[in-house]
């Protein structure tokens, strides 16, 4: 029997987020919140196991992060 397995990480778009400067390029832009993990995946497919979630907002100029 030959299962394929893998790890990988995940980013989920949850939406906008405040209005904010950003204190790397400084514009002042609405931000979007972001929610990451890593995934244990069967055939790369069926997600089994989740971890390492992290919930954040991305400047969308620079990219800069920021704890939601």
């Amino acid at each position: 029997m030959l299962l394929i397995a893998g790890v990988t990480g995940k980013t989920d778009n949850q939406g906008p987020g405040a209005t904010r400067t950003c204190p790397r390029c400084g514009n002042t832009t609405q931000w979007q919140r972001l929610k990451s993990y890593r995934q244990f995946t069967l055939f790369f497919v069926l997600p089994l196991w989740r971890w390492g979630r992290q919930e954040y907002e991305q400047c969308g100029v620079c990219g800069q992060t920021a704890a939601a």
